[in-house]
């Protein structure tokens, strides 16, 4: 039987750790490097084999992948001597899940380039509960040939993948994507509450949304949980203020008016301050009902 090529794996949080434990799984070998002591010993467990710095993980790996918060962390992980591009091995693929800045990523394409590092931009469709279930799907843009390497080993932790283009498609799609999603779990929040102020009975309303014209994916995992009103984070408002920044940032330097997006972020931003940051972000139902004199915390 064939060796399976190394893998480095750079961040293990609520996404990074299910997607890896995919592929230590199957059998393919892992290296770590996190930040976080929890997700770490989890995946070691899984026969990880753990890493002291990015370098370390990096060093005679032929697949990289980084699962990051933002672009600081991404430029700092990617970049300088001791990152990622610096101590991959030349013809290494070099494949970010992250949801970044178009400009940052840009940067990271030009050095990989002049390293010899093969770079794709594969944000990820999907929360944390999905990558669970190896539920998600791949946006991907990027070198062809190297995608069409990496494709077997994204397979292992994801239903389904994109391929957008050369260059920095795939970052935009997920902009596209998230812009999406928040808005509508604000319409979302805003129907509840009027169907609950009514005299609508929760389970049923949620039950009608998922089998109606409107149903998704994305909605039918989000009635489960809202039929038990549980707002354990999958992504949370902080973290939803960051990709809302990198839409409108988008926007302005494109001439596109995004008034409903803008309004989302106000949204969040009140989510924040009324201090439920820490709950999924759909907890923007809460925020609503307390706007509409409904109390939150049960169902009358």
């Amino acid at each position: 039987m064939a060796t399976l090529p190394q893998v480095a794996w750079i961040g293990t949080g609520r996404m990074g750790t299910p997607m890896a434990g995919f592929l230590l799984a199957a059998a393919y070998p892992v290296r770590v490097f996190s930040r976080s002591p929890a997700s770490r010993q989890k995946l070691m467990a899984q026969g990880a084999q753990e890493a002291a710095s990015v370098a370390d993980c990096v060093r005679g790996a032929q697949f990289v992948f980084s699962s990051l918060p933002d672009d600081t962390a991404l430029r700092e992980v990617a970049m300088g001597a001791h990152g990622v591009l610096a101590n991959a091995p030349p013809g290494a693929i070099f494949a970010d899940t992250s949801t970044v800045s178009v400009e940052v990523s840009e940067q990271i394409a030009a050095e990989a380039a002049r390293r010899g590092v093969a770079y794709l931009r594969i944000p990820i469709s999907g929360n944390a509960a999905q990558a669970q279930k190896g539920e998600v799907t791949v946006l991907v843009s990027g070198p062809a040939d190297a995608w069409e390497r990496l494709k077997p080993v994204c397979d292992r932790f994801s239903k389904a993948h994109v391929y957008l283009g050369t260059g920095e498609q795939a970052r935009g799609m997920k902009l596209v994507v998230n812009a999406m999603v928040y808005i509508f779990a604000q319409a979302m929040a805003e129907a509840l509450t009027l169907g609950r102020k009514a005299g609508l009975d929760w389970s049923t309303m949620l039950d009608t949304l998922s089998q109606s014209a409107i149903a998704s994916p994305w909605l039918k995992v989000k009635a489960e949980l809202m039929k038990r009103r549980d707002f354990t984070p999958t992504m949370t408002a902080p973290l939803v203020l960051k990709d809302l920044d990198l839409m409108l940032s988008a926007a302005r330097a494109q001439g596109v008016p995004m008034p409903l997006t803008a309004m989302t972020r106000q949204l969040m931003q009140m989510l924040v301050g009324a201090g439920l940051g820490d709950e999924d972000y759909l907890a923007t139902i809460k925020l609503a009902e307390m706007q509409a004199g409904l109390p939150s915390d049960r169902l009358d």
